[in-house]
């Protein structure tokens, strides 16, 4: 230890009252114990959901908590479905998203109006019959029913599960960020009012 050092040292122990000093242990949202406790709260919000809608993902709940971290960070489908192991499972990816709520804006890019696919819907007409209306595929109509059902879902719950995975998520940022300022102004707060002469 230099001599610049042993000074900086003597004057936190004046400060503190501490007797020792030792190296800063600091808990990032890396770490473990809190990362498996956000994963925890992810999936039981996941599983109310899976209990309550007819899900049609093959993906696990485990996977259903990455897709949403994924969403939440800002990754695509495709590279959630590289976080999964399986760079082909985008498609699989995406309709997992729209089971669990989390609607991009590129998923109403539908070639007709989603209003017009939802009064047929409410009509209760076919698939088949959607699409000769529509002057779709089969195919296009079951993707943007998926869409459209799931919206009808948020405005149902008025939209409770995108809220509590918001407010899981925010609560992790929220708990690093005063984390990160209790440790950069801990050192701040002790030394308040002290006048050191310490040169360098």
């Amino acid at each position: 230890m230099d001599e610049k050092t042993e000074e900086l040292r003597d004057i936190f122990m004046d400060v503190t009252d501490e007797s020792t000093v030792t190296e800063q242990q600091v808990e990032t949202h890396g770490s473990l114990d809190s990362e498996a406790a956000i994963d925890d709260r992810l999936a039981e919000v996941v599983g109310q959901m899976r209990d309550r809608y007819d899900f049609a993902t093959t993906l696990s709940d485990t996977d259903l908590v990455t897709v949403v971290r994924g969403f939440y960070a800002g990754d695509s489908d495709a590279d959630i479905a590289r976080e999964l192991g399986d760079a082909s499972l985008g498609k699989t990816v995406a309709r997992a998203r729209i089971d669990l709520h989390l609607l991009r804006d590129a998923d109403e890019d539908a070639p007709f109006e989603l209003d017009a696919l939802r009064d047929l819907l409410e009509a209760d007409s076919s698939t088949s019959e959607c699409a000769a209306e529509l002057d779709v595929s089969e195919s296009t109509v079951r993707r943007y029913r998926r869409v459209v059902e799931a919206k009808r879902q948020r405005r149902t719950v008025n939209d409770q599960f995108r809220n509590e995975f918001e407010n899981i998520l925010q609560d992790r940022e929220l708990s690093d960020r005063m984390t990160e300022s209790v440790q950069e102004d801990g050192l701040d707060d002790a030394t308040e009012g002290m006048e050191t002469n310490v040169s360098f």
